[in-house]
């Protein structure tokens, strides 16, 4: 290193601490100075103003990057709205089979593969306010404090909203908008009463719109409806009345709680006894809910009740429904209905049940788009069970993506895809089942 400093020392070159060679002071050429003379920002102004106009066009043109290139125009489909601005198309509409879907333009990645079935019928506000209930979250934790349901947790402020599945409010009910409802995939129909004004929430049918009626035959239907339209019904109450007056004109006394004052109750009438055209012009409407011994045999229906006197607890869901397949049982007091998991089972045919299909059947075609719908809905990230320790799952462990050669099964080995969980049909089994929904390759035969 000192020798070559020397060299360099003798050529007239020297070395800096930074390590660059540098010519010394006394050898090193005058430098001409090129210095533009001192500008005052307020000359500087008057240049700027002083140029040319194209020029001033041209650079105004500029987009914001350091190309000279103009931007490019969108080539998406544009509108002019009122104002005369003309605006980008950012929603369209997609026609997929007999199902109706919006897209959108991609201006941001979450909103490429979006997809939402159009509902233009639905209620623009809010809910009924008195018919709704605030929501508490429990992140999957039962009262414990124990993580029952594994991937819940956080979401969007929500309201429940109280939908009557037990339909027991008779004469009719107006329709007065449908809304969309958070904690199920159907919409709900806001009802009120045309005679008592009361509000109700149901399972809006497919093709239910505002300004329809609906009416509940729970408690039975009316005269009517009745072959003879009622007359043997009407005429029975005229003399039951006339009995009651002559006894009071005898002067005896008369005992309100008397067995002869007080009619027999009648019998709910059969669907042989009532007017089959009117019946279906007036009561098999979606919508309407009537027990099953009144609804014709390959009536579609929804929300339908497994107890006289119990609430809906079948066909609930978005796109569910069943259908009426026979009205008679080995015992004569169940009807056969097909689910829309392929499953035949048994119901009471004093069981109530809703005309129809349930709306939203598009809902399971839906595309969210990105995972951060899934968190506003209230799912949470869930691991594969792969992908843990042995410790953690039944398929956690060993090396690579492997199960360990065990049947798939859950956290706690519970069997999973396509394992029977049902008790088998035996005597201890469910006896109202005539025909098991179909598993595996049973899916692809013919029902």
């Amino acid at each position: 290193m000192r020798s070559s400093q020397r060299s360099t020392r003798r050529e007239g070159w020297r070395v800096t601490p930074c390590s660059v060679l540098t010519r010394s002071s006394e050898e090193q050429p005058p430098v001409q100075s090129r210095a533009r003379p001192a500008m005052s920002h307020i000359a500087r102004a008057g240049r700027l103003v002083a140029r040319p106009a194209s020029t001033a066009s041209t650079v105004a043109a500029r987009p914001f990057s350091s190309s000279c290139v103009a931007a490019k125009q969108p080539t998406s489909a544009t509108t002019t709205d009122a104002d005369g601005k003309v605006r980008r198309v950012l929603t369209f509409a997609k026609k997929s089979g007999q199902s109706n879907f919006k897209t959108y333009l991609p201006v941001t990645p979450s909103l490429r593969q979006l997809r939402v079935p159009i509902s233009e019928h639905l209620h623009k506000g809010g809910p009924f306010r008195p018919l709704t209930e605030a929501k508490r979250g429990h992140g999957g934790r039962n009262d414990h404090g124990r993580i029952t349901i594994r991937a819940r947790g956080g979401g969007h402020k929500r309201r429940v909203r109280l939908v009557d599945f037990v339909r027991r409010e008779t004469g009719e009910q107006h329709v007065v908008r449908i809304e969309y409802d958070p904690g199920r995939s159907a919409h709900i129909a806001l009802l009120k009463h045309k005679e008592t004004g009361a509000m109700s929430y149901i399972l809006a049918p497919t093709g239910l719109r505002a300004g329809d009626t609906v009416q509940s035959f729970r408690s039975g239907v009316p005269d009517s409806f009745l072959i003879g339209g009622g007359a043997a019904a009407s005429s029975g109450s005229a003399a039951g009345e006339e009995q009651v007056g002559a006894l009071a004109d005898d002067g005896s006394l008369v005992d309100p709680s008397a067995p002869q004052s007080v009619l027999p109750p009648r019998a709910p009438p059969s669907l042989s006894q009532i007017d089959v055209s009117v019946l279906r012009s007036l009561a098999l409407r979606p919508g309407n809910c009537l027990p099953l011994r009144l609804i014709p045999v390959g009536t579609v229906i929804h929300a339908i009740a497994l107890s006289p006197e119990g609430k809906a607890v079948l066909e609930r869901s978005a796109g569910g429904s069943a259908r009426i397949i026979s009205a008679s049982s080995p015992g004569g007091k169940h009807a056969q209905v097909r689910l829309s998991s392929g499953e035949v089972r048994l119901v009471g045919l004093d069981c109530v049940a809703s005309v129809g299909e349930v709306s939203n059947a598009d809902h399971q075609h839906r595309n969210l788009g990105k995972a951060g719908r899934m968190r506003w809905l209230g799912f949470r990230p869930q691991s594969r069970g792969v992908a843990m320790n042995a410790t953690d799952h039944p398929h956690g462990g060993g090396r690579g993506k492997s199960k360990g050669g065990n049947h798939p099964t859950d956290e706690w080995g519970n069997g999973m895809k396509g394992q029977r969980t049902r008790a088998p049909a035996s005597k201890r089994g469910n006896k109202m089942v005539v025909r098991e929904r179909p598993r595996g390759g049973m899916k692809n035969k013919k029902r």
